[in-house]
């Protein structure tokens, strides 16, 4: 499968630092800042797609509205840069998904793989609660989305614990996502750098939870 975990080594990297700050940005409707940061993404090297991808998979953990109008942003900044005569990379397209089984099962396979924990045996807490929540989970966001080859699963956390810091106050799904992280493939020190970048994206408050959730694993 195309985006398994990938082994990472050495810094996030200059790409990947972008998809931090673009997910903040998306994340907090700052318009502005997230505008510069498209820019840098595209100069750095993120191809059309990728940013795209960046921008759809933010809307499972900010919601539409955010994620439409990160969408609209770009649009936006691809048009002022072919008047400037930029023709950025579009880069590949999501390739079709082949897996075999229903998507409810594909989606507990690979949230079980991100965790290392075998799927429960029968639904509890708010999965017993709100069943339906548990569909809509393994069925849209780890089927749907984590299917999709376009960004590796390290890449689709690093927007998703982005976007976590970046909203605050939902530290257990932070400190969940950053356990993830590690299993994804980056590295304790990457995760410091993480929060190094993301740091001056957000308030102090947010940005010192993000970094207590990260030291307390």
């Amino acid at each position: 499968m195309a985006q398994q975990p990938a082994g990472t080594s050495g810094t996030l990297g200059s790409k990947n630092r972008t998809i931090i700050t673009i997910s903040s940005f998306t994340a907090q409707g700052k318009i502005q800042e997230l505008k510069t940061e498209l820019n840098i993404g595209l100069t750095e090297g993120l191809t059309v797609n990728e940013i795209k991808e960046v921008l759809v998979h933010t809307y499972a953990y900010c919601g539409f509205p955010r994620s439409i109008t990160g969408l609209q942003t770009f649009m936006q900044v691809i048009e002022e840069r072919k008047a400037k005569g930029i023709r950025d990379n579009i880069g590949k397209q999501a390739s079709p998904v082949a897996g075999n089984g229903s998507k409810y099962d594909r989606g507990k396979k690979i949230l079980s793989d991100l965790t290392g924990t075998p799927p429960p045996a029968k639904l509890s807490g708010y999965s017993a609660f709100a069943p339906a929540i548990d569909t809509f989970l393994k069925e849209h966001l780890f089927a749907d989305i984590f299917e999709r080859d376009v960004l590796t699963y390290a890449q689709r956390e690093l927007v998703t614990i982005s976007v976590i810091s970046a909203i605050g106050n939902a530290d257990p799904m932070l400190r969940s996502h950053l356990n993830i992280s590690l299993r994804a493939g980056w590295t304790a020190a990457q995760l410091e750098e993480f929060i190094a970048v993301i740091t001056p994206t957000i308030d102090s408050e947010k940005a010192a939870a993000a970094k207590a959730v990260l030291m307390g694993l």
